[in-house]
């Protein structure tokens, strides 16, 4: 696939390339946060290449300049039936700023990384430089930043509660979770000559609408949330809205929800059922070139360098940690394409001029997710559980891998593919899952084999994310020690074939739940099995999560009970420095801080030399904890 190719293969971005193209009109104008790469990961090519299968003129405006005269917004005039705001594939406020509201130097979705190429909340700035331009056309939002702020919500960047992001951003219309479905039923009411202020039912898309449409209470196939107001002035209110709205988004056919915010109503209107195969297939099927746009001139654009030779296999996660906001904004069921629609694309990668043999990830939300689902449909669409794997796997689910390993096995069967990799998160809870089924079991037991053995390019990544049950159940993450298991089959197979491969673990600071002792156990338990930590993080607090609702009202949504969480500079940084504990520059604070905590065993098990003063004036309590783990000691040892 030659990188010099004409630009009529992509969708058209300035006015000129309007013209090679021939037309006299423009139906959609997209305007997005991030660089053009047309790439089926990427929202602005998916919709755009949607829009067109639909015959529709559709043109994309990347990272337009909104500091000058504004010409990137002039340049192409107005559509025939809308402008779409785009803010990018990540949220533009985790683009920007790091756990400490640091400003980040780079951009993983510019050319050169280069920051500053969009501003603070694209999906505002955006939608009312078109509204003021052009005050008569529609305007559609959706991306993961709109999607996130549908309703009230907690923002960490300003430390508030801020109302529903159509209460900024004039926008007509938002369209949340994977736009596929109402992109093309806005298209074609617009393109019918129905005006957007009539289309106020459409399935995944949010409006504004009078108060007085705002139902008297509750009903079944809808929801009144607590206004805007009296989520300011109770954040247990916030906390009992966030139940309601996780349980909707992730329901086969959610809801519609209301919520009541200033002199208007906003409409959450009800979720569409999860996507079929055919019509997944149908996305990631199109002409997409899956390169950067020829404007970049070979620039490097990291995000792109990270996908470039990677296919995704399925949407959705049925994990539902408490952290992430995949399941809010693609849902809980798994809309998994089909092996013929997987192997069109691996074939496409291969034919592409840099590719030297090697898939870089085969993966998804959660890469072994792929084709699994309940066993019993019908019990799903009644389900309102936000996740299929905690407090434990449900029963009704089909955990069996034998279609994902079809896959690996038929792409690694093509002769330009030299190894396959697995670079996405891969929850291993689900791959080791014990069930009543021992053909199912075999399979998984395969597939872990095959994982560690065929798909590591020498590090394989999971995510245990702490050390601390109590923690882990707070984030719906399984008990650590799943991680001790896996990571006895890792060293096994890794002996067994004479591999030299890392296991490299995720771990979170700062979560909700989470204590500095937490943090001290998590530092200790982790250099006893021989890690050096790397790839850790604080918590982010981001819109529309449990982690984020617990974080801003101080209970959990489902029990409104009290949770801790460190909020403070100070608290957060007491609670990072254990990821370190062998740099030499924190061994006294941590010391300092483990004496205060009363908990001297801790020191022994991070620093064993040079702590014999230490254990000399023990208190009672650590010499009988001493006399335990010595006792322990000749037990495993007799055994």
């Amino acid at each position: 696939m030659n990188t010099a190719l004409s630009t009529s293969l992509w969708l058209p971005t300035s006015k000129k390339e309007v013209e090679q193209c021939g037309w006299d009109h423009i139906d959609v104008i997209i305007f997005s946060g991030d660089a053009y790469i047309d790439h089926p990961s990427m929202g602005a090519a998916v919709i755009g290449r949607v829009l067109e299968a639909e015959g529709l003129n559709v043109a994309i405006v990347p990272q337009p300049n909104w500091r000058d005269d504004l010409r990137d917004f002039r340049k192409l005039g107005a559509p025939r039936l809308f402008f779409g705001v785009y803010a990018g594939a990540m949220d533009s406020m985790v683009n920007h700023y790091t756990a400490n509201r640091r400003r980040r130097s780079d951009d993983a979705y510019t050319p050169d990384a280069r920051p500053g190429m969009r501003p603070d909340y694209p999906t505002i700035v955006y939608s009312q430089i078109l509204k003021q331009i052009f005050p008569d056309v529609p305007v559609i939002a959706g991306g993961i930043e709109a999607s996130m702020r549908r309703l009230a919500h907690y923002d960490y960047w300003q430390d508030k509660l801020m109302p529903s992001i159509l209460t900024q951003c004039p926008a007509d219309m938002l369209v949340y979770g994977m736009g596929e479905k109402p992109i093309r039923e806005i298209a074609h009411a617009l393109a019918a000559g129905e005006k957007i202020t009539e289309l106020t039912e459409i399935p995944q898309t949010v409006v504004r609408r009078p108060l007085n449409e705002i139902p008297t209470e509750s009903g079944r196939d809808y929801i009144v949330l607590h206004s805007w107001e009296e989520c300011q002035k109770s954040r247990r209110a916030q906390a009992q809205n966030f139940k309601h709205i996780e349980e909707e988004s992730n329901r086969w056919q959610g809801g519609t929800l209301w919520q009541a915010t200033g002199e208007i109503a906003i409409k959450v209107n009800r979720t569409n059922e999860p996507m079929t195969t055919e019509e997944i297939d149908a996305s990631f099927d199109l002409p997409y070139t899956r390169l950067p746009h020829p404007r970049y001139r070979g620039k490097r654009i990291p995000a792109y360098e990270m996908i470039r030779h990677s296919v995704n296999m399925h949407r959705g996660c049925f994990g539902g940690c408490a952290f992430c906001t995949i399941s809010a904004h693609q849902g809980k069921f798994i809309a998994s394409r089909s092996k013929e629609s997987i192997m069109r694309e691996v074939k496409q990668v291969t034919q592409m001029d840099d590719f030297k043999g090697y898939i870089s990830d085969l993966g998804g939300p959660s890469a072994n997710m792929y084709s699994m689902h309940g066993a019993d449909l019908e019990r799903c669409k009644l389900c309102r559980r936000p996740s299929c794997l905690h407090p434990k796997p449900c029963p009704n689910l089909n955990t069996d891998h034998s279609a994902l390993l079809d896959v690996y096995h038929a792409v690694d069967a093509l002769p330009q593919v030299k190894k396959s990799f697995v670079s996405s998160g891969v929850r291993y809870d689900l791959s080791m899952h014990r069930t009543e089924d021992e053909a199912v079991n075999k399979t998984n037991a395969l597939y872990n084999e095959e994982l560690i053995r065929f798909h590591v390019s020498g590090r394989l990544k999971v995510a245990p994310e702490h050390t601390s049950d109590a923690v882990l159940n707070v984030m719906r993450k399984p008990s650590f020690e799943q991680f001790r298991q896996f990571k006895r089959i890792f060293d096994r197979i890794n002996e067994k074939y004479r591999l030299n491969q890392q296991l490299i673990p995720y771990f979170i600071s700062s979560h909700p739940g989470c204590s500095e002792t937490d943090m001290a156990e998590l530092a200790a338990i982790t250099k006893e099995l021989g890690f050096h930590l790397e790839q850790i993080q604080d918590f982010t607090p981001t819109p529309m999560t449990v982690s984020t609702e617990t974080y801003f009202t101080g209970m959990h949504p489902y029990t409104l009970q009290p949770v801790f969480t460190a909020r403070t500079q100070a608290e957060k940084l007491a609670q990072r420095r254990y990821f370190f504990w062998y740099d030499k520059a924190n061994k006294q604070d941590i010391i300092t801080a483990l004496r205060r905590l009363h908990r001297l065993d801790l020191i022994q098990r991070l620093y064993p030399s040079g702590t014999g003063a230490i254990r000399q004036n023990a208190p009672e309590a650590y010499q009988q904890e001493e006399r335990r783990r010595y006792n322990d000691k000749k037990r495993r040892g007799r055994r």
